[in-house]
C-alpha cells in the first residue's frame, strides 16, 4: 500500500492511501474548502454612500451653473429674434407694431413706451404714479409679428382684429407656444407665448419691450433711462451710462438715459427680480439680458 499526497490549486486535499490495482479514496477527497467573497461592511457601504453625496454636492452647483448659462444664451437668442421682427415689421409697413391706444399713450408720456407687463407691476412702489401704462403686458407686440387675430384662449386680439395691424398677414416672429394658462398662477411659468399671447422667457417672466414711437432714433426704457439704475458711475455728473446708453441733459441729472436706436428689448434674468432705484450692475440687476448689451 502507497499513501500519495494529492494537490490541487486552490484547495486542500488529503492524502488517501492506495493498494497495487486498487483505488482508495479519503472520506474528505471531495471536501473542497472554498472562501466566499468579503461582503461590505456597514462602515464601508456608509463611507461610499458619503462619498457619492459628496461627490453630487460638487456637481450640483455646476450643474445648475450650466443650466443658467443655456437658459441665459435662449434669452439672448429670442431677445434678438423679437428685437429683428419689430424692425423688419418697421422696415415692411413704416410704422412700429403697437395698437393706436399705445401710441396715445406714449405721446402722453413722452414720446416712447415700455411694455413691461408684471416686471414693472412689481415694482409700482418704488415708480411714479405714471408708470401704471406700462404694466401693459407684450401680447399685442407679439399678436402682431405673428398675425395672430385671436389668442389660444378664443379672445380676440383688439389690435390685429381682422389683420388690421399686418394686412399682407406677414410672420415676422415664429415663437414657441407654451400652451400656458396664466390663471393657474404657475410662480414660475414656462417660457414661451401663453394662451393669453403674453412672450415669457426660460425663467417665466414676460419679455420687457421699449419702442422709439416718436421716431427720434433715439429709444427710451421705463427702466433702463432712470438715473439711478443707467448713471455709471452712480450719483455723479456723468451722462455716460451702463452698456453703452447715454443722456443728453447736462450732468446726467434727470431721468433721461437714452439709447441710440429704435428697439430695447431685455429680460429680468434668472432671479426674475429688478430694481428700479439700484444700479443696473446691482445685485438684482446685473443678471438681466439685455438686446443692447
Amino acid at each position: 500500500m502507497k499513501t500519495i499526497l494529492l494537490k490541487c490549486d486552490g484547495c486542500r486535499v488529503s492524502s488517501v492511501e492506495m493498494s497495487a490495482g486498487n483505488t482508495a479514496r479519503s472520506p474528505h477527497a471531495s471536501r473542497v474548502t472554498r472562501h466566499s467573497p468579503p461582503a461590505f461592511t456597514i462602515v464601508e457601504l456608509l463611507t461610499v454612500i458619503a462619498i457619492i453625496a459628496i461627490l453630487a454636492a460638487m456637481l450640483l452647483p455646476v450643474l445648475s451653473r450650466a443650466r443658467i448659462t443655456a437658459q441665459k444664451k435662449q434669452a439672448a437668442v429670442e431677445i434678438s429674434q423679437i428685437v429683428g421682427a419689430i424692425q423688419q415689421y418697421d422696415s415692411v409697413y413704416g410704422r412700429f407694431p403697437v395698437s393706436p391706444a399705445v401710441q396715445q399713450t406714449a405721446s402722453t408720456l413722452g414720446g416712447d413706451f415700455t411694455y413691461g407687463g408684471s416686471v414693472i407691476a412689481s415694482n409700482l412702489a418704488s415708480l411714479p404714479a405714471s408708470y401704471v401704462a406700462y404694466t401693459t403686458n407684450n401680447s399685442e407686440v407679439i399678436a402682431i409679428l405673428m398675425d395672430v387675430t385671436n389668442y389660444a384662449n378664443g379672445q380676440p386680439v383688439q389690435a390685429n382684429l381682422n389683420h388690421q395691424k399686418n394686412p399682407q398677414r406677414t410672420i415676422f416672429l415664429n415663437a414657441k407656444m407654451s400652451g400656458y394658462n396664466p390663471a393657474d398662477n404657475d410662480p414660475q411659468p414656462p417660457g414661451g407665448v401663453d394662451i393669453t399671447g403674453v412672450y415669457r422667457d426660460p425663467w417665466g417672466s414676460p419679455y420687457i419691450i421699449s419702442m422709439d414711437l416718436n421716431y427720434d432714433e433715439q429709444c427710451q426704457d421705463a427702466i433702463y433711462c432712470r438715473r439711478a439704475v443707467s448713471q455709471n458711475p452712480p450719483s455723479s455728473s456723468s451722462q455716460a451710462g451702463y452698456n453703452g446708453l447715454f443722456n443728453p441733459d447736462a450732468n446726467g441729472q434727470t431721468d433721461n438715459y437714452l439709447y441710440h436706436g429704435k428697439v430695447m428689448v431685455w429680460s429680468a434674468g434668472p432671479n426674475r427680480a429688478i430694481d428700479p432705484v439700484e444700479p443696473a450692475d446691482d445685485s438684482e440687476n446685473r443678471d438681466n439680458v439685455l438686446s443692447w448689451q
